[in-house]
């Protein structure tokens, strides 16, 4: 795929929207400096070009009783093509499993988890996480705050 060319009025349309995702384009095109037509046809051709892939809400974790964070290093015993395959279609059934990433490091994959409390963890981690294919190992790290995550600020 080739890499799309962005300019500074795309980075900021981005910006706003990684941040307010239901600002009116109106308001977007306020902010950005550019009257609304010429925002609303960027915006179309962010989504059209597969820039912006969607929108979704943010929810409060403790609004849901699902506040407790644990990231989970994962060790595989097989990392051939297949085995990780299996490995991530498995994972994408857990639903209390809401982010994976394969890592180049120490460990394999590092699961983020969400639960009620650590007693919640415990089972999903008993009936779910380490049943997943492959697995030879897990460890748990335990989140005490959760600082800064998704819906903030972005870099760009």
């Amino acid at each position: 795929m080739d890499r799309i060319r962005l300019d500074s009025f795309d980075h900021a349309i981005l910006r706003h929207l990684a941040v307010e995702g239901r600002i009116s384009v109106t308001e977007l095109a306020t902010r950005i400096g550019l009257t609304k037509s010429p925002t609303q046809a960027r915006l179309r051709r962010l989504e059209e070009q597969g820039v912006i892939t969607g929108y979704r809400a943010q929810i409060d974790p403790h609004a849901i009783d699902a506040a407790h964070i644990a990231f989970v290093e994962i060790k595989l015993s097989d990392t051939r093509e297949a085995a990780l395959r299996a490995f991530n279609d498995a994972v994408r059934t857990v639903p209390e499993i809401e982010e994976c990433h394969l890592i180049a490091g120490a460990f394999d994959y590092l699961l983020k988890v969400r639960s009620r409390d650590i007693a919640t963890y415990r089972r999903v981690l008993a009936e779910h996480i380490s049943g997943l294919p492959h697995i030879t190992s897990t460890s748990t790290h335990v989140v005490m705050e959760a600082v800064k995550e998704t819906g903030t600020q972005p870099a760009f």
